[in-house]
């Protein structure tokens, strides 16, 4: 049997003594969309800087393995050599150069016109502008999921901001992670839209820094549903840290 594409074991991460992620376990296969729920406060964000190797996220226990590859002994530009990329939370980072050139730096190919219909932005009026401070946060954060596209990640970690729905309606955003298996990628789908979610093969639900709950979409959905706190306090979910 094959190993999976990422596989993260009791990966543990803690700040000025608060345990934000507590022995964290979940495999992703390749091809994969693999949805994370979680209350606000749960550690989804925390989760996914660790695997970016941002600065000022260093695990404290646990191991990660990608692509058969220690990815926590990686500086944050050799993960992204491997083939992983975080998108959403932070908007496009290169200023004074072309939408076009930004889509096309680096990459291989892929159709910059193609790539911004499908964020819901119009070629004509945007390609050819310049990524800097005249676009809005929004236009950025499409702009950046356009880009990730045009990467061809073996895995992207779309990690929706809390006002993700009005960047982008709900059908784009499936057609986007559609997209992206479409082209080989996996995507770990960090959300607290159920209707997002249910297009995912797998999903998980995170409390308290710990998946409580893997299975099909439907079921850990239920289950997120049915939780009473808003942000986490990690036993409405069920989970007993000790």
């Amino acid at each position: 049997m094959a190993s999976p594409l990422l596989r993260i074991h009791n990966l543990t991460f803690a700040v000025e003594g608060r345990t934000i992620l507590d022995r964290l376990n979940l495999a992703i296969e390749p091809c994969e969309i693999h949805a994370l729920l979680g209350a606000n406060g749960s550690g989804k964000t925390t989760l996914a800087y660790l695997l970016m190797g941002c600065e000022g996220y260093r695990p404290t226990g646990g191991t990660v393995i990608f692509a058969g590859i220690d990815l926590l002994t990686l500086p944050i530009h050799e993960r992204a050599k491997l083939g992983l990329t975080l998108a959403w939370q932070e908007p496009a980072r290169f200023e004074g150069i072309t939408v076009r050139e930004y889509l096309t730096l680096g990459h291989a190919g892929g159709d910059p016109e193609w790539l911004l219909k499908l964020v819901g932005l119009d070629p004509d009026r945007y390609v050819d502008r310049l990524v800097d401070k005249t676009l809005s946060g929004g236009e950025r954060h499409r702009i950046e999921l356009a880009s990730v596209l045009a990467m061809k990640p073996k895995l992207a970690i779309l990690d929706e901001p809390a006002a993700g729905i009005d960047m982008l309606s709900i059908h784009q955003i499936i057609e986007v992670i559609r997209a992206l298996k479409a082209q080989g990628s996996a995507v770990l789908l960090i959300t607290h839209q159920e209707e997002v979610a249910t297009i995912a093969d797998a999903a998980s639900q995170l409390c308290n820094g710990h998946i409580v709950c893997t299975g099909s979409p439907s079921l850990v959905i239920e289950r997120f549903r049915g939780r009473t706190c808003v942000r986490c306090d990690g036993e409405a979910c069920g989970y007993d840290r000790t």
